[in-house]
């Protein structure tokens, strides 16, 4: 039977019924952002410059209400190693929730918990595996770094902490102190190294070597004012500072400082862990083994998680010096253990690096073209792009100034085809991919290709708008 075009009415009729439904979408998802602006508090950030209302997700892929889809390279902020709803993570939900399991058990053994427990440390560096204790925290990843915290300070007798310039541990007061933008804190700050925008103007190895011989010389220094301090806490690769990776070198020298005067180093993986720079946790780039590892993001499985992982030599706790009502999520443990196993069985962390390397080759041939790209960075499947204005350096500028109103058109240029991605470093100027571990060779290109054209549109329009809508 011949195939016959449909008469131009019923054709009609078709998209009419069909841009009846989209502007029917777009007004359920238009009603719902308004509320939102409404309701919630001020301190919202991703729904002012992301404002979508997702309905269904599955891997990369999000679709709105209004009907839209969109590659997540945001991911939860890095939580989702393998995407949205992957099988495997529902799978073992659905397990739990069909067994008759208690949901809620504060800090009681169960089966679920054994079983994460021992898939955890069957990743972790084998010396720390050997000789580790397990402190489970509430289950945002700020509340990890408060135990770690306070952990040290009770295992030293101590109080001072060593944190770095540009890290980000967290939102709560202890987390805030050793972070980069807190202020009027008993805290050493010291200089992270960086190659590009080095604080020491030189990059490179003699930048890092700069940067261990200022750490080292503060220690040392009886007038530096920094007294023996209870620990020592870094980001193996910065991800709110910019996506800036530490220097293996200058971690392992870290590490040395660090034993050499029994400062427990503390090692914050709630976001590079579980093979997100290429190895299933960033240490291991090193081959740095801290005393105290903060874990949480990825390793609930896509629900929430924090633990802290320490030698058993720091266990001084006294029972409930740190609690909390919700340490014992079954469900993200449940999740997690599945993540972990999929992640570890799928050598994802070897594909991380592989793809992750990848895009940065292509990233930066597309800098060399365009001078508006400071330098793009990262490891694994952990991307930055730092966008300048070239048009503005002065004199004295070893390189040109962040450019954070760019940014923000990158970033709207970016949703406005479809792909969704976040903003860091110290003045949001560095737009950041974290897609999921589980990433194809396909839809790697088709996120470059993406961000391509909405760093080609932010040139023939370069306003950032704010896309919340008004309350």
């Amino acid at each position: 039977m011949a195939v016959t075009e449909p008469a131009p009415a019923v054709a009609a009729a078709a998209r009419t019924c069909e841009d009846h439904r989209t502007t029917v979408e777009g007004g359920v998802q238009d009603g719902i952002l308004r509320r939102q602006a409404q309701r919630e508090s001020a301190a919202r950030t991703y729904a002012r410059s992301l404002p979508i209302v997702p309905v269904r997700a599955r891997g990369l892929t999000i679709e709105g209400a209004d009907g839209r889809r969109y590659l997540d390279c945001l991911s939860g902020a890095g939580t989702l190693a393998l995407g949205h709803n992957h099988p495997v993570v529902l799978e073992a939900v659905r397990k739990v929730l069909d067994s008759g399991a208690p949901l809620h058990v504060l800090d009681l053994a169960t089966p679920v918990k054994d079983a994460f427990v021992t898939e955890l440390f069957a990743t972790l560096p084998a010396e720390l595996a050997a000789d580790a204790r397990i402190q489970f925290c509430g289950p945002a990843g700020t509340d990890a770094v408060e135990a770690a915290l306070k952990l040290v300070r009770t295992a030293t007798g101590r109080r001072g902490v060593l944190a770095f310039s540009g890290a980000y541990h967290g939102m709560t007061a202890g987390a805030l102190d050793v972070s980069g933008g807190a202020d009027d804190v008993r805290v050493a700050r010291l200089p992270y190294p960086r190659d590009y925008r080095c604080p020491f103007g030189i990059g490179g190895d003699r930048g890092a070597e700069l940067a261990a011989r200022w750490t080292e010389n503060a220690l040392d220094d009886p007038k530096s004012g920094i007294p023996a301090p209870a620990g020592m806490i870094l980001e193996p690769v910065q991800g709110e500072g910019g996506v800036i990776p530490a220097p293996d070198g200058w971690m392992r020298r870290m590490r040395k400082i660090t034993v050499d005067r029994s400062i427990p180093l503390i090692a914050d993986e709630v976001q590079t862990g579980v093979g997100r720079t290429g190895a299933f946790w960033a240490v291991e780039h090193s081959g740095v083994v801290p005393d105290v590892m903060v874990l949480s993001k990825a390793i609930g499985g896509s629900l929430p998680l924090a633990v802290v992982v320490y030698r058993s030599s720091l266990d001084a706790w006294e029972p409930g010096a740190h609690a909390g009502t919700f340490r014992g999520n079954q469900l993200a443990m449940a999740a997690g253990r599945a993540t972990l196993a999929y992640v570890r069985e799928n050598k994802l962390a070897e594909r991380a690096g592989t793809l992750g390397a990848r895009m940065l080759g292509q990233l930066q041939g597309l800098a060399a073209a365009d001078p508006r790209i400071g330098d793009v960075r990262g490891r694994g499947l952990m991307i930055g792009i730092e966008l300048v204005d070239p048009e503005a350096t002065g004199p004295d500028d070893l390189v040109p100034p962040p450019d954070p109103d760019l940014a923000r058109a990158v970033q709207r240029h970016c949703l406005d085809r479809g792909l969704i991605v976040e903003l860091g470093g110290r003045h949001n100027a560095v737009v950041r991919l974290l897609p999921p571990l589980t990433l194809t060779d396909e839809q790697a290109n088709a996120v470059l290709d993406r961000f391509a054209d909405a760093l080609a549109a932010a040139e023939r329009d370069p306003t950032p708008r704010p896309s919340e809508p008004s309350p």
